[in-house]
């Protein structure tokens, strides 16, 4: 755990927000790194590990067409998967308040796909206010480009909880 990892939990279970993940390239690590801080039950609901492109579209509504246009190392795709997550984890009819969703090449191989070089990756938030991507050029082995993917997609949703309790509090 990291301090940004403790400062996200902090901060949603300070203003009861909560927060669902949909993973493809970290494969469960985000679940596991927002878990690591005790008292995550409070705010962390649960996630979906959609390796599988199928998986994305089935599990977390992702447009098929999408899929078979761009492949899933795509912006679009990982703010589909966000906002799906966001409702594939809802709690009695409450969808989580935070959408966080990866999606890239780990490597060591490109994408069979499309090409995308390794390190190519796309973390995408989602709240009730919207929801973005950002593109990562990451470089370095599997793991670390699996490691930074986590670190960024946590640092992304702490920006949007921030933005969120801000503007609640005006």
């Amino acid at each position: 755990m990291n301090d940004i990892t403790l400062r996200t939990i902090r901060v949603l279970v300070e203003n009861s927000l909560t927060v669902a993940t949909a993973e493809s390239l970290t494969g469960g690590l985000l679940a596991g790194e927002l878990v690591s801080v005790p008292g995550a039950s409070a705010a962390f609901l649960g996630g979906v590990v959609s390796y599988h492109t199928t998986l994305k579209r089935d599990l977390l509504g992702v447009s098929g067409e999408r899929l078979a246009e761009t492949g899933p190392v795509d912006a679009i795709v990982a703010e589909q998967m966000a906002e799906g997550v966001r409702h594939t984890c809802a709690i009695d009819g409450r969808p989580a308040d935070v959408g966080l969703a990866t999606t890239g090449v780990a490597g060591p191989d490109p994408d069979a796909q499309t090409g995308q070089t390794a390190g190519t990756v796309y973390v995408a938030v989602a709240t009730h206010r919207g929801v973005r991507s950002v593109r990562l050029a990451l470089a370095g082995d599997r793991a670390a480009i699996r490691e930074a993917t986590v670190e960024a997609a946590i640092r992304e949703a702490l920006v949007e909880v921030e933005a969120l309790v801000t503007r609640a509090t005006r």
